[in-house]
């Protein structure tokens, strides 16, 4: 885990599954996740299968995650704690 969150990290990758409670829920999330990202110019890499959304964050420019990482990490972990 990864600063107290729920985070994995995978070499220079963090990640996270989030399961909503339908199909939708999940994709509502991720729109709500790319309007911060968009706000951030800090993009996840996003999978969605059924009503499990995971995402994965690493600083592509870099090669390695960063404090832009931790703060979309965090950022994420609200939406889904609302």
């Amino acid at each position: 885990m990864i600063a107290g969150l729920e985070w994995i990290r995978h070499g220079e990758t963090i990640t996270r599954s989030i399961e909503c409670i339908d199909f939708m829920t999940a994709i509502e999330l991720v729109g709500k996740v790319a309007v911060i990202s968009e706000k951030m110019d800090h993009h996840p890499d996003i999978e969605i299968r059924w009503r499990t959304v995971t995402f994965s964050l690493t600083t592509h420019s870099t090669g390695t995650i960063t404090e832009l990482d931790l703060m979309l990490a965090r950022q994420i972990d609200a939406l889904f704690e609302s």
